[in-house]
């Protein structure tokens, strides 16, 4: 590595650690103060405390990355071009580009890192998290408290995947039935399509039911069955089915893609959409702290010789508040089918990029 290139490097790191500190510090205090009535209800411990936020931290780490990582480029970029350093670089013969590859190289180490995070500790600690989080709530259900559950999809006992539409917690009724019957290879034998179950007496009983059979080419044969009113062999009870359902963000993508993949055997569309742009999304958010980073090159070099820090993290929160606000409207129009689930996850990513990119050959 070049003395030009530490030169760079070593004042963004040490920035960027130093924010990312910061940020950490400031998530954990406005946690703690939001939930200050529960932990001094339940007389929760201080060492119980310390083990949900480690236990959390792969996910604040991979929630702050990117503001840290943008405020450190826009700070020390920014210092560099009011002490007319990049200047004198330039004037040596160095190009932007050349300027900012250190950075683009960290930034695209920092996105892996993200997203092996994402993948290998995230669901774990998402999990676990919210187990821990129970007891610092008094044990209360939170899940108790919703008394109509929309697109709930779980997997069943004897290789059975099952997608509702609506699912009464309350009365213990389903609607909008959709299950998906698998041999042992995972090769549909069966679907089961209904209007309504009830669960009554250990019993369910479905309503409107028809059964679709499959031979090995994923044909329907001819032994299509219907039943205005069926008792099926189903064991398990509401409150399995709610134990045992989805939760995306605790799938890693290998699962979100095995999931998706039965999905697609069934008339879920709805519930295809949604996990489709959740896995896409995981894609990516990853990039994110890349995206930002070509984002805060061109700014740094339009901040006047009087800016300090405030300045720069005046425009880092701007940046990185349009940014996510566009990402969280771009993902919901992808889940309410406006836009395709591809689309929807990687057009904003794409926009400031692709911007980004414009601005910096501008600038060079």
């Amino acid at each position: 590595m070049r003395i030009l290139e530490r030169y760079i490097l070593k004042p963004i790191v040490a920035t960027f650690a130093g924010c990312l500190f910061v940020f950490i510090f400031l998530y954990v205090l406005a946690d703690v103060l939001s939930h200050l009535d529960d932990i001094l209800k339940n007389h929760v411990s201080v060492l119980f405390i310390y083990h949900y936020y480690s236990t959390y931290f792969p996910v604040i780490f991979t929630q702050t990355s990117p503001i840290a990582i943008l405020l450190a480029t826009i700070f020390t970029y920014g210092k560099l071009n009011r002490n007319n350093e990049l200047i004198a670089m330039r004037s040596g013969g160095l190009s932007l580009w050349q300027l900012s590859a250190p950075l683009v190289i960290l930034g695209a180490i920092l996105s892996i890192a993200i997203f092996f995070t994402n993948e290998k500790f995230v669901p774990q600690a998402k999990l676990q998290a919210e187990r821990m989080k129970v007891k610092i709530e008094g044990g209360k259900n939170t899940e108790a408290k919703d008394e109509i559950i929309n697109n709930l999809t779980f997997y069943g006992l004897e290789n059975r995947l099952f997608f509702v539409n609506s699912f009464d917690t309350k009365n213990s009724v389903m609607k909008g039935i959709t299950i998906l019957e698998h041999d042992e290879e995972q090769n549909l034998k069966a679907k089961i399509v209904a209007s309504k179950a009830a669960y009554k007496n250990s019993i369910w009983t479905f309503y409107e039911l028809t059964k679709f059979y499959f031979d090995r080419y994923d044909q329907i044969t001819d032994d299509t069955y219907y039943s205005e009113e069926q008792i099926l062999a189903i064991t398990e009870s509401p409150q399995d089915f709610l134990q045992q359902r989805q939760h995306p963000e605790f799938m890693t993508v290998s699962q979100l893609e095995d999931y998706i993949w039965r999905l697609k055997k069934s008339s879920a569309t709805a519930a295809i959409r949604s996990l489709s742009v959740d896995l896409y999304n995981r894609y990516a958010s990853a990039v994110s702290c890349l995206i930002l980073i070509l984002v805060g090159i061109p700014f740094s070099f339009v901040i006047r010789r009087r800016a300090n820090i405030f300045s720069s993290f005046g425009i880092c929160i701007a940046i990185s508040f349009l940014y996510f606000i566009l990402t969280s409207v771009s993902l919901a129009l992808g889940k309410s089918g406006v836009l395709f689930p591809f689309l929807a996850a990687w057009i904003i990513p794409a926009l400031f990029f692709s911007l980004s990119l414009k601005a910096i050959t501008e600038a060079a």
